[in-house]
């Protein structure tokens, strides 16, 4: 067996009822709190209340789209201005990646681009984080054990990570229960989003025996588990992609990512698309592509294999079950590429780009910029 090294939060709490318990844990780690979260305050008033109430002085910061630079410049300014000493982040990954920023570099004392990767320097942290709290009410990105967050740079047309182990949450609290009720689009994006997150890590480049573990188990039942959650609201399911969300978060960490996560980030960049439509928009292509591709497709047709069973039809390959995925995800309301206004001029620049990112460096198979423009092409 290779060798191998794994590393997630301080600390999980995982499963219905505890949210219950995050005051009290908060409190514990700092009285002055940043509160992360959401365009809407209400849904976190029952932490702020709670906060309170434990004796914290509480500051919100509002997040009403991905994060980008000038965002969590605001964040930091608030962060420091109020002598903030704990940064509890309480959304979906765009919040918690902007709280993990905030926690990351309010403590900082060099100019945010010197720590972004592509477009600055990608210096590691000079001081260590401010203690970190990831709360997430979508099942999508993991981002509550991950050590980087995603930034947006406009003058660039990029999104790129702001990375440094320190930035793994000190704590992560997952409960399902806050996922409740998420809207059908957001269901829908962020849960293929959560299983691509675990298909790649399986089929990477850096795969190893822990996240084979996680993986194996989360993407036949994550595939169950989103179709349920399609055709009607279902707390069970609710459980199950919140794990999945979970351990796609700790896989990715650990093995790395490829493709569809490589292009992801220049096409979001390039045009503010959602991140995880355009995750779930690209997964079939990517794999009918890496399965074209790769040596030894051992993987990914066992990925395959597990897609066709979820999608009724067993007997197919991987091609075939990729395209049945694609087709059901385009019923049940995800867009094509050109739908999310990603043109061609768009998909162009990324097939260029997507060869610098770091998601790109595990993935199985060597895809030139014409693999990746034809597979784009085929996204519509």
């Amino acid at each position: 067996m290779q060798p191998f090294a794994f590393a997630t939060a301080t600390e999980i709490l995982f499963g219905r009822g505890q949210a219950d318990s995050a005051p009290s844990r908060i409190a514990a780690l700092g009285r002055a709190v940043l509160l992360v979260h959401g365009s809407n305050p209400a849904r976190s008033a029952g932490l702020r209340a709670g906060l309170a109430a434990s004796g914290c002085h509480v500051t919100g910061f509002a997040v009403d789209r991905e994060p980008d630079m000038a965002m969590i410049e605001a964040g930091v300014a608030a962060a420091r201005a109020e002598g903030t000493q704990v940064v509890v982040a309480m959304g979906g990954g765009a919040v918690i990646d902007a709280g993990k920023a905030v926690a990351a570099l309010m403590p900082a004392t060099r100019p945010m681009l010197d720590h972004l990767e592509v477009v600055g320097r990608g210096l590691a942290l000079d001081r260590a984080p401010l203690p970190f709290v990831a709360m997430p009410t979508t099942a999508g990105t993991g981002a509550e054990v991950t050590r980087n967050a995603v930034i947006g740079v406009p003058e660039h047309h990029r999104k790129v990570s702001l990375r440094d182990a320190r930035m793994l949450p000190r704590l992560a609290i997952v409960d399902p229960a806050l996922t409740d009720g998420c809207p059908r689009v957001v269901t829908l994006a962020s849960g293929l989003d959560a299983i691509t997150q675990v298909i790649e890590p399986y089929v990477s480049t850096r795969a190893n025996p822990m996240t084979d573990a996680l993986c194996r188990d989360s993407i036949p039942r994550g595939l169950a588990a989103i179709r349920r959650l399609i055709e009607a609201e279902d707390p069970a399911a609710r459980d199950d992609m919140a794990w999945i969300s979970l351990c796609g978060g700790l896989a990715l960490a650990n093995a790395g990512l490829g493709a569809v996560h490589g292009l992801a980030g220049p096409l979001g960049g390039l045009t503010g698309a959602p991140h995880g439509a355009i995750c779930g928009t690209l997964l079939p292509h990517v794999l009918i592509a890496n399965r074209g591709a790769v040596a030894d497709p051992g993987r990914l047709d066992q990925v395959g294999r597990w897609i066709g069973q979820a999608f009724g039809v067993p007997e197919a390959s991987l091609a075939q079950a990729a395209r049945v995925m694609s087709d059901w995800s385009r019923a049940a309301g995800l867009p094509s590429l050109s739908e999310l206004g990603i043109d061609s001029t768009a998909q162009d620049a990324a097939a260029t780009a997507a060869a610098a990112s770091s998601s790109m460096k595990a993935n199985p198979a060597v895809l030139s910029p014409d693999d990746l423009r034809a597979l784009m092409q085929a996204a519509g």
